[in-house]
């Protein structure tokens, strides 16, 4: 029988889900470090100056590749999160994009990337997942508990965007760590168990969608889009850098432009995760396509959890053929509350981005910035979502 997966392989924890386990506010790093935080934190003003680029082209070239055996992984995310939104100010921070990163940025990122095992560009990890603190570490993660580490601009609408996202993460937490033993009791033919897991996953996603919803109360759609989505973007299928961009001095690329996916919540584990082990597929499509590529931006443990279960999920088979319509009633409620969240996600699409990116006729336009036409298909994916509701007996 194959063993039991363990959430601590795949840095997952019942009470944060695939949020950083450690305390990030309490991570302190070495000293050669100070002017690249002191940099991070001034990025309101700096990026207000009107000369982002200058200001940044200031801050000196740390060899990483030396201290990278010396630092911790809560030391090495830190950093991440410091190092991306620096690079993403630098990038777009200005009205016109470069074409090059300069070495004192490129170089001692791409390290810090490569080490981590991610792309040198701002991660959903190191906008959300390391990006945040508690008020009162005793207290749980919630949104009146919380607040952001970095951020681009500053201001609730920003903040609030990352922070609701945060929450969602800490509430999934108790139906991510319900998954190792319901494929256990899966294999086992374990039907209390079964049932156990079924419900415990069930009210996990009672209380996201309702964090979910919070999302318009202090986060504005034309703010958002305006002074929030701008610098999040990255340089793959983005008009504004049909070529790529340079990472100066940094040999694996040999001075070659490089194209990498921007910072989404699609980059969440969460749902790929509940689609792994609920059986859920997708007909090919360019979202498709969009997605399965946004997978290897995820950090590898997310990536590996997202993948075993997967493959070891029997889950859905399991319940077709047990003839318990109990079982059948929950598994149905768990695809229910999955098809919720796609539908809360296709709405916001719409007022966040859709209606703000309005095209020369004043109409909405439907095609996202790597020119997939993302309200179509993410319609599809949701109608895809109730089309695997098993049938009671």
């Amino acid at each position: 029988m194959a063993k039991l997966l363990h959430l601590q392989d795949y840095d997952v924890t019942p009470e944060r889900g695939y949020l950083t386990p450690y305390n990030m506010a309490d991570i302190e790093l070495p000293p050669m470090f100070r002017p690249l935080v002191a940099a991070a934190r001034a990025l309101p003003g700096i990026m207000l100056s009107g000369r982002c680029r200058r200001l940044l082209e200031r801050v000196p070239e740390i060899d990483m590749a030396a201290h990278l055996p010396g630092l911790s992984d809560a030391q090495y995310r830190l950093l991440m999160v410091h190092y991306s939104f620096i690079v993403q100010a630098y990038v777009w921070g200005e009205d016109k994009p470069p074409l090059m990163l300069p070495r004192n940025l490129a170089v001692p990122y791409c390290a810090l990337a490569e080490a981590i095992g991610q792309f040198p560009l701002l991660p959903y990890s190191s906008y959300t997942l390391d990006n945040w603190a508690l008020h009162n570490p005793a207290q749980p993660v919630t949104l009146d508990n919380t607040y952001v580490l970095q951020n681009f601009l500053g201001g609730v609408d920003e903040n609030w965007f990352i922070l609701v996202h945060v929450e969602i993460e800490a509430k999934a937490g108790r139906a991510l760590a319900a998954i190792p033993a319901l494929i256990h009791a899966v294999e086992t033919n374990d039907m209390a168990g079964v049932s156990d897991g079924l419900q415990t996953i069930l009210a996990a996603w009672a209380l996201i969608l309702p964090v979910f919803d919070r999302m318009p109360e202090r986060c504005d759609p034309y703010i958002y889009y305006q002074r929030v989505r701008p610098y999040i973007h990255g340089w793959k299928g983005n008009p504004a850098l049909p070529d790529g961009l340079v990472y100066e001095g940094v040999a694996k690329y040999d001075g070659q432009p490089q194209s990498f996916r921007g910072q989404t919540g699609s980059q969440s584990s969460i749902v790929p995760t509940m689609d792994a082990l609920l059986g859920i597929s997708h007909e090919n499509d360019p979202l498709r396509e969009f997605l399965d590529e946004l997978h290897h931006y995820r950090p590898p443990k997310h990536r590996k959890f997202i993948e075993d279960v997967g493959e070891r999920s029997q889950l859905r088979q399991c319940i077709a053929t047990s003839g318990d319509g109990r079982l059948i009633g929950l598994y149905n409620g768990i695809v229910g509350q999955v098809q919720a969240f796609r539908t809360r996600h296709l709405e916001y699409a719409a007022s966040y981005i859709n209606r703000q990116a309005r095209g020369a006729d004043g109409n909405p336009v439907d095609v996202g910035t790597g020119g997939t036409p993302f309200m179509k298909y993410l319609k599809k994916h949701r109608d895809e979502s109730a089309q695997h509701l098993l049938p009671l007996p």
